[in-house]
């Protein structure tokens, strides 16, 4: 093998080596029974197991001699390909998603604010590791021009690293974040009794006059405070419809 490759017997002798250590490359020497010594160079497709644990048991000629590497084991369960990154929970796929999708924005929003001067040129990974930074400022309601009025206005002379100049000016010019807006308190809303006129939650009848319930008269004065009342209420509810107030409400 030597004598015909270009590569030299030191270099066989390493790669035979190597294949001898992965178990691909076995030379045995047997002693035949006059004494002399025989060379058999054996070569396998995959790595061969040691004599001592391959040894068969006594048996006929099926056995096979002592030293022979193992047949494959038919009965051996196949081995499961290795767990990939897209597997998971849809939930979880779905922000690894969103997360990437939010990288990309911030990185191609850099890329366009920085355009206009040369001096602040960036490689792709370098803009992939100020992504974060930027992706703040535009959860905090920064837009475009922001972010040019905070990163292109006086630049240093020379320039040094402008990825070092843009992680500075992104980290401490940042915006503050925006407060939290309260819920909007739902706008109340009445209506009158189509029969009576009273004050009802929700357009119709009252339950009054729908038969479910009855109404309890007010002893003493109390009917004329009610009516008093309801005309006040009715008044008011008008005035808010129509968008006017009311001149004079009698108390």
């Amino acid at each position: 093998m030597a004598d015909s490759s270009p590569q030299g017997r030191g270099a066989i002798r390493k790669a035979l080596k190597e294949l001898t250590d992965a178990g691909y490359y076995r030379v045995e020497k047997i002693r035949m029974p006059d004494g002399t010594i025989r060379t058999e160079t054996h070569v396998y497709d995959t790595p061969w197991s040691a004599p001592d644990d391959t040894r068969p048991a006594p048996g006929g000629a099926a056995a096979g001699r002592a030293g022979s590497p193992l047949g494959k084991n038919r009965r051996k369960e196949p081995s499961l390909p290795a767990r990939s990154a897209d597997d998971g929970k849809p939930e979880e796929r779905e922000e690894a998603s969103e997360a990437a999708d939010e990288v990309r924005e911030a990185v191609a929003t850099l890329f366009r604010v920085i355009r206009p001067e040369p001096r602040l040129r960036l490689g792709e990974a370098e803009a992939a590791e100020l992504a974060p930074l930027v992706a703040q400022w535009l959860q905090r309601g920064a837009a475009h021009a922001d972010l040019a009025q905070a990163l292109l206005p006086g630049l240093p002379v020379p320039m040094h690293s402008a990825a070092a100049l843009l992680r500075y000016r992104l980290e401490h010019k940042m915006p503050p974040a925006q407060p939290a807006r309260p819920a909007a308190r739902p706008t109340a809303r009445y209506a009158e009794c189509a029969k009576c006129h009273d004050p009802v939650p929700r357009p119709g009848i009252c339950r009054p006059c729908a038969g479910l319930t009855t109404r309890t008269p007010t002893p003493g004065q109390g009917a004329d405070i009610a009516t008093a009342g309801a005309a006040r209420a009715r008044t008011a509810l008008r005035s808010a419809m129509t968008g006017s107030r009311p001149a004079h409400i009698a108390a």
